[in-house]
């Protein structure tokens, strides 16, 4: 884990190594600062050497000046370190996210990714700063403060190092207490951004249903366990301070006691003692700045964890050794395909799948929901690799091919139209970046989405908003098409694209793939017969298996699935669903 974090300092490295000088420094120039103090008492005021005390005076607003750059430099080191840190861990995150195969992002949330690239890094990034600052610091003024201490008086410095190891056990003890609270309050802020967004996608349903009172009382319950969780957390860390404050005023009251008495013997002069009280103090509150360290980094392993678990995820689907760059045509063959989701699982959602298709056939796929229709077309564009048995798509293993080849060659419009934001051009583009305005309008006239585009008032360039939300779900469906047509591919999949359009609009985007792309493959997955009845064959799945496969004529003489589904739709009864078996 930590070594995954660390791999992300990268350029960083200098200011991370810059820091700790810059407060070694620091700490040693602040050290010097109370013997020259305790110097004066002796030296100058005891023996009336006003000299003495004058070039000490001069040498402590030196050793001042020297602390005072020493402690900038570590902050603006020390924030250059930290903020290049969360950079780069949030840089990796999001480029990790991008490999990851449908299968990987199945086992994150989309509410824990969000988490884990703002809080979580957030975390890491101010316990690096205070890790480079603070934990060099703490140690550094504990460690030459002891040394000063035992330098001047043994026996009363040894008052200090009792303090240090029990307040190292009880801080210890605290923070390992408080840990388990920490872990548990960021599963408790994925529960709380999810829920937030869950309800800001869907706010027209939870409207529609006036559902506002729910969404907010699952709100409250999510904000009122991340709550709970830092309250139980901060009720453990709080005795932080009361420990630190008593210990500390106990080794003051010490140190005065047996000081004093030593000073009467003379075995400690009077320099000597307010020398000691002033490490004290320094020993006490470096300790305290560990202990908040300490607290931090406990929160920041929790969430050092959460993110390496996204960075050290391994794509399940990657190019091969010696990848095809080229898809040779358009004919698809499935043999003995098994999948399953889940490769723990018992079942599979596929099963025996034998199929052949040749390059530039129409193809339909009819089935009941849950029938397995996008699992299977999933596996040609490999969005998922399959369990057993192969997908070729041109002769060739899809495993075999490069991603990018392989995706740019297999265009799938899938059963959720996803828009961005920006102009329709820019939407366009997506199929292909550098595509000409005219090869846009060809698109869309193919997909009859130049119908409501050209009656726009800004036409191409018409803004739309976060998911198309300004456009009808037509329209939207249109858009994808079009824009999977400029990948001009060898394979299009059309995974129930267009359900929200008419008949009459269904069938001239049909008429038009057989005019304009009859060399493309195309799949067409739907609910409505009337929109696969004319292709040169029809796949029907039913419950991850292929029931029958053949054209519209056969399947009516001899497959009672499709026998069924059309007699229930032609005779005006609606869906696959309710018309089904």
């Amino acid at each position: 884990m930590l070594k995954t974090i660390g791999a992300q300092i990268k350029e960083y490295k200098m200011a991370s190594i810059l820091t700790p000088v810059s407060i070694i420094v620091e700490v040693i120039a602040e050290m010097l600062i109370p013997r020259c103090m305790g110097s004066i008492i002796d030296n100058g005021i005891k023996k009336d050497d006003m000299t003495h005390i004058y070039m000490m005076g001069v040498l402590m607003v030196i050793l001042a000046l020297i602390s005072l750059a020493g402690g900038s430099l570590g902050g603006v080191f020390g924030a250059k370190a930290s903020a290049g840190l969360a950079k780069n861990v949030r840089k990796a995150m999001y480029g990790k996210v991008q490999t990851f195969s449908f299968s990987n992002i199945d086992k994150f949330s989309t509410a824990g990714i969000v988490t884990r690239m703002t809080t979580d890094v957030t975390n890491i990034q101010n316990s690096y700063q205070m890790i480079l600052r603070m934990c060099t610091r703490g140690p550094m003024v504990l460690i030459v403060a002891m040394v000063f201490s035992f330098t001047i008086s043994p026996k009363l410095a040894s008052i200090y190092l009792v303090a240090v190891i029990f307040l190292s056990v009880i801080l210890f003890i605290i923070a390992k207490l408080a840990m388990k609270y920490f872990e548990q309050v960021f599963k408790k802020y994925d529960e709380l951004n999810n829920s937030v967004q869950e309800n800001v996608t869907a706010i027209r349903v939870v409207k529609a249903y006036v559902r506002e009172d729910y969404e907010k009382s699952k709100f409250i319950k999510a904000s009122e366990n991340v709550y709970k969780m830092f309250v139980k957390a901060e009720s453990i860390v709080v005795f932080n301070m009361p420990l630190m404050q008593l210990t500390t005023y106990v080794c003051i009251l010490l140190i005065s006691f047996f000081g004093a008495k030593m000073i009467v013997v003379k075995d400690l002069s009077e320099g000597d003692l307010a020398n000691l009280l002033a490490y004290c103090m320094n020993i006490l509150v470096s300790l305290m700045i560990l202990s908040m360290v300490f607290v931090m980094i406990s929160i920041s392993l929790a969430s050092a964890e959460r993110i390496a678990e996204i960075l050290n995820e391994e794509p399940d689907i990657v190019n091969p050794e010696n990848p095809v760059m080229e898809v040779k045509d358009g004919s698809i063959e499935f043999k003995d395909v098994c999948f399953k989701y889940n490769k723990d699982a018992t079942d599979n959602v596929l099963e025996d799948i034998n199929l052949k298709i040749n390059s530039g056939e129409v193809i339909g796929i009819l089935g009941s929901t849950g029938s397995a229709k996008t699992s299977l077309v999933n596996l040609i564009s490999r969005l998922y690799d399959v369990t057993e048995g192969s997908v070729s798509l041109g002769g060739v293993d899809v495993r075999n091919y490069d991603l990018e080849v392989l995706r740019n060659e297999v265009s799938v419009v899938l059963q959720k139209n996803v828009l961005f934001k920006g102009t329709i051009l820019d939407n366009l583009r997506w199929g292909k970046k550098d595509a000409t305005l005219d090869e846009c309008k060809e698109a869309c006239k193919m997909a009859c989405a130049d119908e409501f585009i050209e009656k726009m008032e800004d036409g191409y360039e018409t803004l739309l908003e976060q998911g198309g939300s300004n456009v009808s779900g037509g329209q939207r469906q249109r858009l994808c098409i079009a824009r999977a047509l400029l990948k001009n591919p060898k394979v299009l999949i059309l995974d129930d694209s267009t359900s929200a359009v008419d008949t009459n609009t269904d069938e001239k985007i049909r008429k038009a793939f057989a005019e304009s792309i009859p060399g493309t493959t195309k799949i067409i997955i739907a609910q409505r017969v009337s929109s696969i009845m004319n292709c040169d064959r029809i796949i029907i799945m039913d419950e991850g298996k292929v029931n029958g496969f053949g054209t519209h004529d056969e399947l009516l003489a001899g497959n009672e699935i499709y026998k069924d589904v059309f007699e229930s739709q032609t005779a005006g009864s609606g869906d696959f669903d309710e018309g089904g078996r």
